[in-house]
């Protein structure tokens, strides 16, 4: 299993050519606390950067972006119910989306944790 991390904030955890996407601890702590999410629907494709999710805060509303392209398998339901479970587990429990890769190339470049946890440093 390999994480990876995007600039916009996103983490996706793959194995094979499946990946659970989520927001990193340090977009929730920015949001702040999480009022409502949105998950996509099994079945629906994704392009890489395009926008996938939505999470609102008391602070923002704000889109979660596919960090790859490939078809929704599952979103997590949890959320709709509990969306406050982000803040909690935000690179756990409160993971967004689950997808079947289409191009896994497009993980090439992303930064592992320790860059993108040094990368956070610098914003």
């Amino acid at each position: 299993m390999t994480l990876y991390f995007t600039k916009d904030h996103e983490w996706i955890r793959v194995e094979g050519d499946t990946a659970t996407v989520g927001i990193s601890d340090h977009a929730q702590a920015a949001l702040g606390d999480i009022v409502f999410a949105e998950v996509p629907e099994a079945g629906r494709a994704l392009t890489k950067g395009g926008e996938a999710a939505v999470v609102e805060s008391v602070k923002a509303a704000s889109d979660v972006y596919a960090p790859a392209s490939g078809e929704v398998i599952e979103g997590n339901a949890a959320l709709v119910d509990d969306p406050a479970l982000v803040n909690r587990e935000p690179e756990g429990g409160g993971w967004f989306f689950s997808m079947r890769l289409s191009d896994p190339t497009e993980l090439d470049g992303m930064m592992d944790e320790g860059a993108y946890r040094e990368w956070c440093k610098t914003l």
